[in-house]
């Protein structure tokens, strides 16, 4: 299985490899198997490209993970660019709540998003990160920087994100990673369905980054969340130190791969923005700067953009 793996990473990173292309960033595909769950846990990995690459220093790395229906393959720009300012990206696909979702008879979709929602793929999604980053750390023993790792996830991927982060949801206890020193959560839905998320939220305490915008709506078949909550979401998180960007406009998925949603003008120009912050908040977080003084030159240029700004 170890050698399967190794080979379609090589495969994977020649095939996203042109010609004669100068590249700041490579990535790798991998299919690990979690045989205790037996469950698939693919992942992709972004790294500096070798031939680019300034130091031989173990790397930073952000894990992330993927919002309903989504795949490794996606927040392909977030990867992308964070490979290419020196750090790792670990993009851990859920096969509970990926892609194949969309697969099969259109009127049996609300019965399948229900069941990825379900308690119990929520907290396979957890148990999927930390067995990803288990197995990264054991066999890229001096690739990756142990004390320097970030959790980051959109939508779903926040809530799991959420939870990994220390979210004390009854019932799943014990889930927070003490390995990460810093989350992110993009287009984090509430936590309906819980008693008091209030208090749940209130038990996050690493310094926290939310990243929304004024129109993220979701809307699935059965479920709908209204853009304040997010908001809401991060006034209730309890890190000390927390920083919240709201864009003008946009969409759900406007972080997504998917492009022109959210306004053709608006969509790349929020995913640039996204993709520098995301990256200027966990490096900062990683070196001990002040959080204030790293995300100036950042607010500065991007507040035409934002609706709210803050930061705590």
């Amino acid at each position: 299985m170890k050698r399967r793996a190794l080979l379609l990473s090589s495969l994977a990173w020649a095939a996203c490899a042109r010609p004669n292309e100068e590249r700041a960033w490579r990535f790798e595909d991998i299919d690990w198997q979690d045989e205790r769950r037996e469950r698939a846990v693919p992942v992709r990995l972004y790294t500096p490209n070798l031939a680019s690459a300034r130091s031989s220093a173990p790397l930073p790395l952000v894990v992330f993970s993927h919002g309903i229906g989504g795949s490794r393959r996606g927040y392909s720009y977030i990867g992308r660019h964070l490979a290419s300012r020196g750090l790792a990206s670990l993009h851990v696909q859920h096969v509970g709540s990926d892609r194949q979702l969309w697969a099969g008879n259109v009127l049996s979709l609300p019965g399948r998003l229900k069941s990825a929602a379900d308690a119990s793929e929520a907290l396979a999604r957890v148990h999927d990160v930390r067995f990803a980053l288990d197995r990264l750390l054991a066999e890229r023993p001096g690739e990756v920087d142990a004390s320097r790792i970030a959790m980051a996830g959109h939508s779903y991927g926040a809530n799991t994100s959420l939870l990994l982060a220390g979210a004390a949801v009854p019932g799943y206890d014990g889930l927070a990673e003490p390995r990460f020193k810093a989350a992110v959560f993009i287009s984090a839905p509430p936590l309906h369905g819980i008693e008091q998320p209030e208090a749940a939220l209130a038990a996050v305490r690493l310094p926290s980054l939310h990243i929304t915008c004024t129109e993220d709506v979701i809307r699935v078949p059965g479920y709908f969340s209204r853009a304040a909550e997010r908001i809401e979401l991060f006034e209730q998180t309890g890190s000390r130190a927390k920083w919240l960007a709201v864009f003008e406009g946009g969409s759900h998925s406007v972080f997504t791969d998917r492009q022109g949603t959210g306004g053709a003008v608006q969509n790349p120009r929020i995913k640039a923005a996204t993709q520098r912050l995301l990256g200027d908040f966990v490096q900062a977080v990683f070196d001990g700067a002040p959080l204030p003084e790293r995300l100036a030159s950042w607010h500065a240029e991007h507040a035409p953009m934002l609706k709210d700004w803050r930061g705590a």
